[in-house]
Order: C-alpha cells, then structure tokens, then sequence
C-alpha cells in the first residue's frame, strides 16, 4: 500500500514575484508593504530605511597602510629558476612563458624582475631587470646582464 508521506515531491514552488503589479495575486500594494522609498522603485543594496546603513556602521579602517594604492608589482623569478633554461640562451619575457617558469597573463599585467635567491650554474644573456646581487651571481655565473640602463 503506498503512504502519502512516502511519495517524492513532484512540485517545487517558485520565488514571489514582488512588485509585478495586481495581476499577480499579491494584493493592492504588491507585496511591498504601505508608502516609503521601498515601495516605489529600485532600491541600492546598501540602503537601510530604518537608520545608519552598514557601511557606516562598520568601524574605520586604521593604521598606516589604509589608503595604499593597489599597484601591479613585478612578478618575482628567482635565479634558481633560470637553471631550467639551455646555457649561453637570451632570457626575456618570450623565453620565460615557453620554458613555463611564469604565466602569461600575469606577466603582462605586471612585468617580471630578476632576484638573486639560490645559485645559477649556466651562463645566461639576461634582458630583463635584475637586482644588484642576482645581477653579481649571474656574471659570476659567465653570463651578462643587459638592461636598459647599461646600453
């Protein structure tokens, strides 16, 4: 024998339809409640009626780094990274994207520079910014470094 508690349910109900006028069974006011600015027309996410929105009740953000500027710093290769790439070959942006040592969407935005973190064991022709001491690591290794500086 089937029991009514035991069978799937077939319906779903839909979301209410606010607003949409009296033809869709919500009474006189639509489901909106009596006058205000909500009752009327397109409200922001951030309005509250009843007093301070939350934005202004949240406390304010304090310390030294509040207002810093959100700039796209260069992306970091350590030198020991470069070992994967074939001795006495010129390293760019180019040969760094096909060796798969940065990604290429995040190269573009940012740039990428040169740090002297681990050893470099090839003689590499670097045209990319480098700091001081991967800069000595990299000559000490037989390579150069050629920037924009120096030419």
């Amino acid at each position: 024998m089937i029991n009514l508690n035991k069978l799937p349910k077939t319906t779903t109900r839909g979301k209410k339809r606010l607003g949409q006028g009296h033809g869709s069974g919500r009474g006189k006011t639509a489901g909106r409640g009596t006058k205000g600015q909500k009752a009327r027309g397109k409200m922001s996410l951030t309005f509250n009626a009843s007093g301070l929105s939350l934005i202004r009740r949240l406390p304010l953000i304090r310390g030294k780094y509040r207002n810093k500027q959100h700039k796209n710093r260069a992306l970091v290769v350590n030198v020991k990274y470069l070992n994967l790439l074939p001795a006495n070959s010129t390293v760019d942006i180019a040969t760094l994207i096909a060796h798969h040592i940065v990604d290429k969407g995040e190269v573009l935005l940012s740039g990428v520079k040169i740090l002297s973190n681990g050893d470099l064991k090839i003689p590499l022709i670097v045209k990319l910014p480098c700091s001081k001491k991967a800069q000595k690591k990299i000559e000490a290794a037989g390579g150069k470094c050629v920037t924009e500086k120096s030419k």
